[in-house]
């Protein structure tokens, strides 16, 4: 589990730029994913730009890591010969999926979180209003725009997340069936938003309201 000092170094990183070895594009850190060179030139992954070495960035996308693996250009960045495993995006979906879980779980603990429709709705009404929407992919859309009109109601400008499902949700929180969350503004709700978008990348729109089809649950 990450503790909240973790997750306030995390939130740096999104300020720099890097380039992405596989378009070319200058990107800010928040949009790419580091990986290094492990002791036996494997390609390691580094969520969090922490580890030593020399980084090699890729858009935060799945196509175009998968292009890395395909085409080996880890080799070309490192300038040795390396190995990137195949299920490499696989991987790395699963590490921000994973990544996510484990923040809800330290926002639930540290006070920063509220589940269920009505608390967020509260919420939103309260002095110290709600930052960070969680909203189930796979939830009713009815519930959602309930949700979304509560906030527009009370002139709250919030983000949404909608990358994981209710299962996973359920999962990093610890109850049955969650739908609908919030978080209060903070580092937790910084480091939440900056990996939502990173997964978005490996989560394409037609994915969203539960047709994912993959069946390890830690995907979902």
């Amino acid at each position: 589990m990450l503790s909240v000092q973790a997750q306030e170094r995390d939130e740096g990183a999104g300020l720099r730029e890097r380039r992405c070895i596989v378009t070319g594009e200058v990107l800010p850190e928040a949009k790419l994913i580091r990986f290094v060179v492990g002791p036996e030139n494997e390609i390691v992954p580094d969520l969090a730009a922490k580890l030593p070495g020399r980084g090699i960035w890729i858009s935060a996308d799945h196509a175009a890591l998968q292009r890395a693996v395909v085409k080996n250009l880890f080799s070309r960045a490192a300038k040795t010969p390396v190995h990137a495993a195949a299920n490499l995006p696989e991987r790395i979906e699963g590490l921000l999926v994973s990544r996510m879980q484990d923040c809800l779980g330290l926002a639930r603990r540290s006070g920063v979180l509220v589940l269920g429709f009505d608390n967020v709705v509260r919420a939103l009404e309260s002095r110290r209003k709600a930052g960070v929407l969680v909203e189930a992919r796979d939830g009713a859309p009815d519930g959602r725009r309930r949700v979304l009109g509560a906030a527009l109601a009370q002139g709250v400008h919030t983000q949404m997340i909608d990358v994981l499902t209710a299962a996973a949700l359920s999962m990093a929180l610890g109850r049955e069936n969650v739908i609908h969350a919030a978080l209060f503004p903070g580092p937790l709700a910084e480091r939440l938003m900056l990996d939502a978008k990173r997964l978005e990348g490996f989560r394409p729109p037609d994915e969203k309201n539960g047709s994912d089809s993959r069946p390890d649950e830690r995907y979902v």
